[in-house]
């Protein structure tokens, strides 16, 4: 198989946690070298340890890691900073990306406008990982402007693989939707699995022993819902015995109003993305 970034060098701009995912991603897969990466965050001690534990060049100064890359042929500079830093990273940034770069966001609420008009560029790529692409079992939610090639979305398409699993969706709109469903998404399945846990301990299970029956009932339950195919309602009526455990169970989650719960969460989390991306 091609690897589409053997000759792409990567400037990621606010090397925080899910930075570091893609780039040690990258590297466990070996779809890139060390010396093709290059880092920026602002403490010493943080810049000391993703050089030592990466061999990669880490800069304290956002345009000095865009530099080290911009003659390359093909290069892509990550922003990969906390939302309230875009405007300031922006405009350090200003007049030193170069037009036919690939400018690659994964903050949150960032508008491809916002980001285009900042930079002069008009190749902007706006991605939405999740949580658990630290361990590359991620899913990413991405899109593109038209002056994108196809060439280009194809070295996009291997970086995010680094993360996990890719969905490029055709509306920016789509974008802030995965961050209130997928992106936001293992924080309702963490609180689900810390209630559950609960329950066990207030049975008579150990936490730890409640623990691991949760953790293994909701993996194994997410990977026969794949393997399967089914639709999720098809799947829990296969489980639903007349007058059984789990009609019981379904009948309090229902009364206390579950889906109704879940369903206003990710509406609000998706009103707060859509907010992030609000002009100031």
């Amino acid at each position: 198989m091609e690897n589409n970034l053997a000759n792409t060098k990567l400037a990621f701009i606010g090397c925080g946690v899910m930075a570091e995912a893609i780039i040690a991603g990258l590297l466990r897969k070996n779809l890139v070298r060390t010396e093709q990466i290059a880092a920026t965050h602002p403490r010493e001690n943080r810049r000391k340890e993703l050089s030592e534990k990466y061999g990669i060049r880490v800069f304290e100064e956002n345009a000095e890691a865009v530099e080290k890359i911009r003659a390359n042929e093909n290069s892509i500079v990550a922003l990969c900073v906390k939302p309230q830093r875009l405007k300031g990273v922006l405009e350090e940034l200003k007049n030193v990306v170069a037009p036919d770069q690939i400018v690659l966001s994964i903050i949150a609420g960032a508008r491809i406008e916002t980001i285009s008009e900042a930079l002069d560029n008009k190749k902007i790529v706006r991605a939405m990982p999740n949580t658990p692409s630290q361990i590359g079992a991620g899913i990413t939610a991405w899109t593109c402007t038209e002056d994108v090639s196809d060439e280009e979305k194809s070295q996009i398409k291997a970086l995010l693989t680094a993360l996990g699993k890719e969905l490029h969706v055709e509306t920016e709109n789509m974008i802030d939707m995965a961050t209130s469903l997928s992106a936001t998404g293992p924080t309702y399945v963490f609180l689900v699995m810390e209630a559950l846990t609960d329950a066990g301990v207030h049975l008579g299970f150990s936490r730890e022993m409640a623990k691991e029956l949760v953790q293994e009932t909701m993996l194994g339950a997410v990977l026969f819902a794949m393997e399967s195919h089914k639709h999720p309602a098809e799947l829990r009526n296969m489980v639903t015995s007349p007058g059984g455990t789990s009609a019981d169970a379904i009948y309090q989650m229902e009364k206390g109003g579950l889906r109704t719960v879940l369903s206003k969460a990710v509406y609000a989390a998706y009103q707060r993305a859509v907010a992030l991306g609000q002009k100031k």
